[in-house]
C-alpha cells in the first residue's frame, strides 16, 4: 500500500524549489529553452521506463542520460559555478567557513582613509560626466580579474583615480580593481552580465559591474559617462542614482560594517 508522510511532503517542496532555482538561473543565462528541453526529455525518459516499462527503448534512453551529465556539466559550467558560488556566498556558509579560516580576508582589509578618496573621487568624476568603474575585493579573490589589467599597486589616492578614468587615458574604458587598501590594477576586462532585468538606459560598464558582482562578493562603483549617475552594484543589484553621501554610506557599511 502506498503511503504518503511528512518526508514525502518535503522531498516534493525540495524539489520543486530546487527546479524554480534552476529555472531563473537558466532564464538569467539566456539558457532557459534548454532547460525546458531537458525537463522535457526526463520526463519521456521516466514515462518510457517506469510507466510504459519499454526495455530497449527505456535502456537507450538510460545510456542518453548516464552521457548526457557529463555533456550538461560541460555546457552548463559557468551556471554551475555560479550556482555553487551563491551556495558558498551565502551569509551562514560564510559565517560557518569563517571558524576553519581565521587567517582569511575580512572586511577590515578597508578602512575609512581608503573608502573617502574613491567617493570622491566619483563625486568630481560624477560632475565632469567622466566615465568609471571601479572594483573593490572582499573575501573572494580577484586576482584572475587583475591578470587582465596593467598592475598599478599603489595607495588609493585621489587624483590617481581621476587620471586613470581621465577620458584621454588608455586605462579609462577598463575597470580599476581595489584590492587591501590599494590600487591593484587597471584596465581589467570583467565579466559580462546577460541578465534581462538590467535597464535598456544602462550601458556596458553598469553590465560589466553587475556581472563581476554575480560572479563574486566584491563591491562594483560605477560613473556614468552619459549622465553622470553614480551606481553600486553588490550581489547582482544594483543601487541608482547615488549621492556622494549614500555612496559612503553604503561603502562604509558594506566594508567596515
Amino acid at each position: 500500500m502506498f503511503e504518503f508522510g511528512i518526508k514525502d511532503i518535503i522531498d516534493i517542496v525540495c524539489v520543486a524549489m530546487m527546479l524554480y532555482y534552476l529555472y531563473r538561473l537558466m532564464k538569467e543565462s539566456r539558457s532557459l529553452n534548454v532547460f525546458i528541453g531537458i525537463i522535457v526529455f526526463v520526463v519521456i525518459w521516466l514515462f518510457v521506463s517506469q510507466v510504459l516499462e519499454m526495455r530497449l527503448l527505456g535502456s537507450i534512453m538510460d545510456k542518453l542520460v548516464s552521457v548526457g551529465v557529463i555533456a550538461l556539466i560541460i555546457i552548463f559550467q559557468e551556471e554551475i559555478r555560479k550556482f555553487l558560488y551563491s551556495l558558498g556566498a551565502h551569509q551562514r556558509m560564510r559565517r560557518f567557513a569563517s571558524l576553519f579560516s581565521s587567517g582569511s580576508k575580512n572586511k577590515k582589509d578597508m578602512d575609512k582613509t581608503a573608502i573617502m578618496p574613491i567617493v570622491m573621487a566619483c563625486i568630481n568624476m560624477s560632475r565632469g560626466k567622466v566615465g568609471a568603474l571601479i572594483v573593490i575585493e572582499r573575501m573572494v579573490s580577484l586576482d584572475d580579474i587583475i591578470e587582465t589589467g596593467d598592475i598599478i599597486d599603489a595607495n588609493i589616492n585621489q587624483r590617481l583615480i581621476e587620471n586613470i578614468f581621465f577620458k584621454n587615458s588608455p586605462l579609462h574604458d577598463g575597470a580599476m580593481v581595489v584590492s587591501k587598501r590599494r590600487i591593484r590594477a587597471a584596465g581589467c576586462i570583467l565579466p559580462v552580465s546577460h541578465s534581462v532585468d538590467i535597464p535598456k538606459e544602462l550601458g556596458l560598464r553598469h553590465r560589466a559591474a553587475l556581472g563581476i558582482s554575480q560572479d563574486s562578493d566584491a563591491i562594483a562603483v560605477v560613473v556614468s559617462e552619459e549622465t553622470g549617475g553614480i551606481s553600486v552594484a553588490i550581489k547582482g543589484e544594483f543601487r541608482l542614482r547615488l549621492s556622494g553621501e549614500l555612496l559612503e554610506s553604503i561603502l562604509t557599511k558594506e566594508l567596515l560594517g
